[in-house]
């Protein structure tokens, strides 16, 4: 663990994103921005502060659902912003005092951010400023440097024509030696504009100061922030190839990979394949298994099995070597060894193996108040269109025949079957019709 504490700045509203959400909750790739920030800095640091402020309540409660075991340890801690008599980015890290020798201040709207990009900042010096070294800087801060040390940063609108042609920008990562900031914090000024006390007055304060400097060039796409929902979709593309590159190392078979869509926290592992338009969500773990095309899976765990297409697996079920075909649908299913081949709804049941579920299958596990459980045994042959009115347990060696409601339990070897008398009356259809004409 390095010698370096980390402040996230996430106190914003984010009014570009056009939500009620607050900018940092919304997601990518099913997580909140801000979580990422958070998780890479666990990587290189145990003293993380984050600042928030707009809807403080919310964010608060949601993040902290991801990380509650490093709360508890006192890892990361939450502030809310004196916005009223501090508002801005210089406000956001006053009355906070690091742990360490050097401090991290990163955005809570940089969701591609990485640990080992974050290490790079291991350099001893009063700031170390991130930049980017753009083919065109338009719309960005300039960064003059001299003898690899920053000299002068200047806004846009404030440079001159030569400063202008510099395609050195300002990423707005710093690291600050923790001395010189609670040294400094104190005297900024808010004599501007917006009324604001911005974090960029300490790096004119150092250079005036003859202070160290040095800039570090960046990865442009891991410091990409997100401030529309526009750069939200472009970051989550971006998020989602480096989600599967990874698994694709690992050896995962993936068909037409750009139609599939990963969350993090999704585990894959073995032999597995992934067809064109696979949904995998939650914590999720595929284990030696083939998701077939259009085929939903959410917080459930497959082993030697397969599912698809067009199936939906959600959250609690539990597959091992077992057969779901199209337009299968399992909830909190445990299947052992189980074949249902489509047209099924497997809901709140455990079954075992070399049971075979025919099409239009349902096990009916609510009443309209209260769930309940389908027990199913091995060996069972449970036939097409075969209603399971739970809660109901079906022992080993059985038969049911097609068309049937299940409303009791089945002992072991029976044929279990529910079938109105047949009736027919021969010439019906005739004079039905002969009637309708007249």
């Amino acid at each position: 663990m390095n010698n370096k504490s980390i402040i996230i700045l996430a106190a914003g509203a984010g009014t570009r994103m056009k939500s009620t959400t607050p900018k940092v909750l919304h997601k990518i790739s099913g997580k909140p921005m801000l979580y990422y920030s958070i998780k890479e800095s666990l990587e290189i640091s145990d003293d993380i502060v984050v600042v928030l402020y707009h809807q403080y309540e919310r964010v608060l409660e949601t993040i902290s659902s991801y990380f509650q075991e490093e709360i508890k340890e006192k890892k990361i801690k939450f502030v809310k912003q004196d916005h009223e008599n501090y508002p801005g980015t210089g406000g956001a890290v006053m009355n906070i005092t690091p742990a360490h020798d050097k401090v991290l201040v990163l955005n809570g709207d940089m969701p591609l951010i990485q640990a080992d990009e974050l290490k790079k900042f291991d350099v001893d010096a009063t700031i170390v400023m991130s930049v980017l070294n753009l083919d065109s800087a338009d719309g960005y801060g300039r960064v003059v440097i001299e003898n690899e040390k920053v000299v002068k940063i200047v806004e846009q609108k404030d440079a001159s024509e030569d400063e202008l042609k510099i395609n050195i920008a300002n990423a707005g990562i710093y690291q600050f030696d923790t001395k010189f900031l609670l040294e400094k914090l104190p005297t900024l000024s808010n004599d501007n504009a917006q009324k604001e006390y911005y974090i960029t007055d300490l790096v004119e304060m150092a250079i005036n100061e003859n202070k160290t400097l040095i800039p570090l060039e960046v990865n442009e796409e891991n410091f990409k922030g997100v401030n529309s929902k526009v750069e939200l979709a472009d970051a989550e593309v971006i998020h989602q190839n480096r989600i599967k590159k990874e698994f694709l190392k690992q050896g995962v078979i993936m068909r037409l990979p750009d139609t599939i869509y990963i969350e993090e926290g999704v585990q894959i592992e073995g032999e597995s394949i992934l067809e064109n338009g696979v949904t995998l969500l939650g914590n999720t773990k595929i284990i030696n298994s083939h998701i077939k095309t259009n085929t939903v899976v959410e917080d459930a765990i497959l082993v030697d099995s397969d599912a698809g297409p067009m199936a939906r697996v959600r959250p609690g079920s539990e597959l091992n070597k077992t057969h779901l075909g199209n337009f299968v649908e399992t909830k909190k299913a445990k299947l052992n060894g189980v074949k249902a081949g489509h047209l099924t709804y497997l809901g709140d049941c455990e079954i075992d193996e070399g049971t075979n579920i025919g099409c239009g299958t349902i096990t009916c596990n609510y009443d309209g108040v209260n769930k309940y459980k389908t027990i199913i045994g091995k060996n069972v042959f449970v036939g097409s269109d075969t209603q399971l009115v739970a809660p109901v347990t079906v022992s080993d060696d059985v038969m049911i025949a097609a068309g049937s409601t299940v409303t009791s339990d089945i002992s072991s070897g029976e044929l279990y079957l529910t079938r109105a008398k047949k009736k027919s009356i021969s010439g019906y259809f005739y004079k039905h019709f002969s009637q309708e004409k007249k």
